[in-house]
């Protein structure tokens, strides 16, 4: 008898910069499991709408056993599920769908996996601090989710100051106003005179700027100095040294790319899909290969 083989894949636009498919592939492998895992490009809303709908549909037909969710669809696909986790309800984000008693459910391991990378890097980073977020997008929403329950205070800056007030009125739905949420724009003056005024520990930046191909594009604007002694996470992967993490280093400060966060987040996703333990260290392999591989190529170029 033939063994099943697994349907994996992850929906987003643009997709040329991820390397989920090495990860989930390298997974499979280690346990032994047939399957594969593919990059399916969906775009943004209204265009993408037909062809997400055929992706969920084959989800809860079981054509396919599980699906991954990066920008732009994060908090948008929410609309096409049966029902959320509480866990993805509280961060108002979803990257992970997966069929349930014939229900379409979203998950987010994201947040989870994001706050456990950050101490990984970061050991003596101390809790309570003040945290800018640079971004408004689904992963803003779970990297804040996971910092308000570290007890930080954040600071919301971006480019569309709608999207920051809409992440701060999320988050005082769900606990109320008491999260010491504030937003601002993400421009020089602006961040130039946050930095002067609020003790900022850490600077997370969940925006798309610096990812593969732009990879000389930074969100931190070169004319504003860094805050003294902040630690930068950065959840862009590709490449293995973003602009801003350079930035950061040139500054004398820590400062991290978010490849151990992809790792932890799709080690969850895959748990969640199988009920098994993910085999990280073949996962964290693969990611290690692939951006090599990357890395290779980027200085062919040069």
């Amino acid at each position: 008898m033939s063994q099943k083989s697994f349907a994996l894949g992850l929906i987003g636009f643009p997709l040329g910069h991820s390397y989920s498919a090495a990860i989930h592939c390298a997974a499979l492998s280690e346990l032994g499991m047939a399957g594969d895992y593919r990059l399916f490009p969906v775009q943004p809303l209204p265009d993408g709408e037909p062809r997400l709908k055929e992706l969920l549909s084959d989800l809860r037909q079981e054509r396919l056993r599980g699906l991954n969710v990066t920008i732009p669809w994060k908090k948008p696909v929410q609309s096409y599920l049966d029902k959320v986790t509480s866990l993805a309800n509280q961060a108002g984000a979803v990257n992970t769908l997966f069929l349930e008693d014939g229900h379409l459910i979203g998950d987010n391991t994201d947040s989870p996996g994001f706050i456990t990378d950050l101490f990984a890097c970061f050991p003596n980073l101390s809790a309570g601090g003040g945290v800018l977020i640079l971004g408004a997008g689904g992963s803003a929403y779970s990297v804040a989710h996971a910092v308000v329950q570290e007890g930080w205070s954040i600071h919301v800056a971006a480019r569309r100051i709608e999207q920051a007030e809409a992440l701060k009125q999320h988050f005082n739905k769900q606990t109320g106003p008491g999260n010491h949420i504030e937003t601002g724009s993400l421009d020089a003056e602006s961040l130039n005179r946050l930095c002067k005024h609020q003790k900022i520990s850490l600077i997370v930046n969940c925006t798309p700027t610096g990812m593969a191909p732009n990879i000389q594009n930074s969100p931190w604007p070169v004319e504003v100095p860094f805050p003294d002694g902040a630690a930068v996470y950065d959840l862009v992967y590709n490449p293995q040294e973003t602009a801003l993490v350079r930035q950061a280093r040139q500054n004398g400060l820590q400062a991290a790319t978010g490849g151990g966060m992809l790792v932890e987040q799709a080690a969850l996703a895959f748990e969640r899909w199988f009920a098994v333990p993910a085999p990280r260290e073949a996962m964290r392999k693969a990611f290690q290969i692939a951006s090599h591989h990357t890395a290779q190529k980027d200085q062919e170029l040069l």
